[in-house]
């Protein structure tokens, strides 16, 4: 079974929290309860178990020695360090959005959202965000696929010349 795929309506409750799914549930609790909170640039809350999230972040192989040199690496780990937590799931099977991250993402209490799977771990989105990412994915996926299909045609009109 695939980890970490569909999609869940739920509301932020009343202290800001969101609960998992059973079965979103399931997937946080086989990679370790343990799970590190980002703020995307997107505008939603990634949620990664932290073996995930030690991935993701050991790009690097020197970063201090980078960081006493370069002023964009040293805003990228401000921006990885002031917008990530580390979080444990409640015994309930719920999440709690940080107070900082609720305005910056329209995830305050009593919020629509959609908790999105994305095969390494989960996203928290306003469902409006949601269906607004959800639309330019789609249109995406119709303009790379007319331009797969024009290069074909291109391919098969220049073959024939």
């Amino acid at each position: 079974m695939a980890c970490f795929c569909g999609q869940e309506r739920c509301v932020v409750d009343a202290n800001g929290r969101v609960r998992l799914s059973p079965r979103f549930l399931a997937d946080c609790r086989a990679a370790g309860a343990e799970v590190v909170l980002y703020c995307l640039p997107e505008g939603a809350m990634g949620v990664y178990p932290s073996p995930v999230w030690t991935q993701m972040r050991q790009g690097e192989p020197r970063p201090a020695s980078r960081a006493a040199t370069s002023v964009v690496f040293r805003r990228q780990l401000r921006r990885f360090g002031s917008l990530s937590q580390a979080e444990s799931i409640s015994n309930q099977g719920r999440i709690t959005v940080p107070v900082h991250f609720r305005s910056l993402l329209d995830l305050e209490p009593g919020a629509d959202a959609v908790v999105v799977g994305n095969e390494i771990g989960l996203e928290v989105w306003n469902r409006t965000r949601w269906e607004a990412e959800f639309q330019l994915i789609k249109e995406h996926e119709r303009q790379k696929a007319a331009a797969e299909m024009s290069a074909d045609l291109s391919d098969v009109s220049g073959s024939n010349a």
